[in-house]
């Protein structure tokens, strides 16, 4: 892994990109309104919103916390389910049972599996399709992971290391214009975002 570009608390909206807690966020959608509302109520809004988003987070760390599979096998057992696949990105997710949600690519196809985050079975059906099938910014994402040879299992574990804590999503995206891996980490009672600039085609790898 080239370098760590960024440790830092996990922004919100990003994390709420990443992790689905459809449970937690249920019933929290804007309200329509022809007449815009006042300032105060806007801050009311924004206040409740702020305070939902916080026990979202507390309640995907309480559950993420008592889980007994850790990412980095949910992530081996999605790939052994196809030999010589990789992991685009993976996110744990409590809208139900805590599960991990895995997608793998192998050649033209990617793989979408649901892992149990305590047994680590697999918990519905696969959902295979193919890259014409993914919106632009998926392809883009998934084209680029073909030209590095760094797996998002070495970004996991240089993250976890960095942020003392243990990886709960990760994937690879493009920030400022530039390609990095993305690991979501759940140290104590915070979540941290760790981004890992992978080394660019041609140059050696730098451990840490």
């Amino acid at each position: 892994m080239k370098n760590i570009t960024g440790l830092r608390a996990m922004p919100k909206k990003q994390l709420f990109a990443l992790i689905v807690c459809s449970a937690a966020l249920a019933g929290t959608g804007a309200l329509a309104g022809v007449m815009p509302p006042p300032a105060d109520a806007e801050q009311q809004s924004a206040t409740a919103q702020g305070n939902v988003e916080e026990a979202a987070v507390r309640r995907v760390l309480e559950q993420f916390h008592t889980t007994k599979v850790p990412l980095g096998q949910a992530m081996a057992i999605a790939e052994r389910l196809h030999d010589g696949s990789r992991t685009a990105d993976i996110s744990f997710e409590i809208s139900g049972p805590p599960v991990y949600r895995v997608r793998t690519i192998k050649n033209e196809r990617v793989f979408e599996n649901v892992i149990d985050a305590n047994t680590g079975s697999i918990s519905q059906a696969e959902i295979a399709s193919s890259l014409k099938e993914l919106d632009r910014a998926d392809l883009a994402n998934i084209i680029a992971l073909k030209w590095i040879k760094q797996e998002l299992s070495d970004a996991v574990r240089v993250a976890e290391k960095a942020a003392a804590g243990n990886a709960l999503a990760g994937g690879l995206m493009k920030q400022d214009g530039k390609l990095n891996f993305v690991v979501v980490i759940a140290s104590g009672d915070r979540l941290k975002e760790v981004m890992l600039e992978p080394p660019k085609v041609g140059q050696r790898s730098v451990q840490h």
